[in-house]
């Protein structure tokens, strides 16, 4: 995400730290660097102007002309308005009121409203939600399996929905159906077009008119940039949106929808998709967003998606093992699923402050070493997990045949293993000056 945004804006940023002060023209020069690299994101241009526009004026302010560091002053500047560009905060979604509350999410044809449908789901029973899917997208062939599918998959209800049925109908017995199964919100999958036409936005109406949602949310596709703007303010004139998700972010480098929704529309992006997992979709924080544009990392983001993939029990027993020197190869195994669990590893170092873009671009990261390795340590016995010695010539020869892999592979397992073991120890004695070879690949 932004990557060609960032890497414009770390040069034209490069200029200002390195002067002692600055004068107008360097602020202006740097500022028209900036404005470029907004347009060539597909910002919107009326968006790009303004944003500028109030850059120059703090920047060209005491704030800054009278600062120790003016480059730094300028940077934060930015940090500030590209934050209120997108919003400023976090908007949750509004699901709190009396239940079943419901959700409406609205859009074209292959924005992935029914994918989306589900992660929200997802995300909401993670907040001790108990959400209920509901297909109405009656005229798509195979709309309705498709989100019964994806609930069965999740381990989610679905409203058993009919093809035969009327959009509005489902909705109202949706409700009923709800309650009556303890669930507290309704997910409506609702009907799209190839565009907008008439009889789509007439459905939504009567929809959103009948149930009365508390939150009616567009699902578009962020690669579209300024076309997924301008089919939100359309929607938004017809049903008055509440929030916008946008798909596909992570295969957008520009970033030109998430930066110029919400300047737009006046409508807050809740949420975006950054991958096909079901646990692909991430709460939008402008804060962050801006900081992560501006290569200072996403510390926050980092954190919450490591306390959603460790268990804290299973944290403090392991600790306790570390102290003991007692981690395992099972232990080894479990700790390589928690990384896995939160994400591209990638994308993760991404979010550590310091982390240098040009860097991790040219890093070789081999996601798929995560399933040799589990291959690997499944293919053992119990007592070889948990005793690496033992596993001599004609053990790896069968664990290498039975994890499909060679033995050239069982030894680099078990080489990085014991160099994870040998950097655990010196830790212990309080002589860790190094993390190098802690990771196994």
């Amino acid at each position: 995400m932004f990557d060609n945004l960032s890497d414009k804006l770390n040069s034209a940023f490069k200029k200002l730290k390195g002067r002692g002060t600055l004068t107008e023209k360097n602020v202006e020069e740097g500022l028209k660097q900036v404005r470029m690299a907004l347009l060539e994101a597909d910002v919107n241009y009326r968006v790009a102007k303004n944003v500028i526009s109030d850059i120059k004026e703090r920047a060209l302010g005491q704030e800054v002309m009278k600062s120790l560091s003016p480059g730094q002053q300028v940077i934060k500047i930015v940090y500030d308005e590209f934050s209120r560009m997108m919003g400023s905060s976090h908007e949750a979604l509004a699901v709190d009121g009396k239940p079943p509350s419901s959700v409406m999410l609205t859009g074209l044809q292959g924005s992935g409203k029914t994918t989306t449908a589900g992660k929200l789901a997802l995300y909401l029973r993670k907040q001790g939600k108990k959400p209920y899917l509901v297909p109405v997208d009656v005229y798509r062939p195979a709309a309705i399996d498709q989100l019964k599918k994806i609930g069965n998959q999740l381990d989610l209800p679905v409203f058993p929905s009919t093809p035969d049925m009327k959009p509005v109908d489902i909705c109202v017995q949706a409700q009923k159906a709800a309650a009556d199964q303890g669930c507290d919100v309704l997910l409506i999958d609702t009907a799209g077009r190839l565009h907008i036409d008439e009889g789509l936005m007439a459905e939504l109406g009567s929809i959103k008119k009948q149930i009365n949602p508390a939150e009616i949310l567009l699902v578009a596709d962020a690669m579209t940039g300024q076309d997924a703007v301008n089919i939100a303010v359309s929607f938004d004139e017809t049903v008055d949106l509440t929030g916008v998700v946008l798909t596909k972010m992570d295969g957008d480098a520009r970033g030109g929808a998430a930066l110029s929704i919400k300047a737009v529309t006046g409508k807050p992006l809740k949420f975006i998709g950054v991958g096909e997992k079901s646990t692909a979709l991430e709460p939008f924080h402008p804060e962050r967003m801006a900081s992560r544009i501006l290569g200072m990392g996403d510390t926050l983001s980092f954190i919450e998606k490591a306390q959603d993939a460790v268990d804290q029990d299973k944290a403090e027993e392991l600790e306790k093992k570390l102290k003991k020197n007692q981690f395992t190869l099972e232990d080894f195994r479990d700790q390589m699923a928690s990384v896995k669990k939160m994400g591209s590893i990638q994308d993760l170092m991404g979010m550590i402050p310091g982390v240098n873009k040009k860097q991790l671009k040219g890093m070789n990261i081999d996601e798929k070493e995560f399933v040799r390795i589990e291959a690997i340590i499944n293919s053992m016995t119990p007592e070889e997990r948990r005793n690496h010695g033992i596993i001599k010539s004609s053990r790896k020869k069968r664990i290498a045949e039975g994890s499909g892999l060679s033995v050239q592979d069982v030894n680099k397992l078990l080489k990085s293993y014991t160099q994870t073991m040998k950097m655990v120890k010196k830790f212990n004695k309080g002589g860790m000056r190094s993390l190098k070879g802690m990771l196994p690949f």
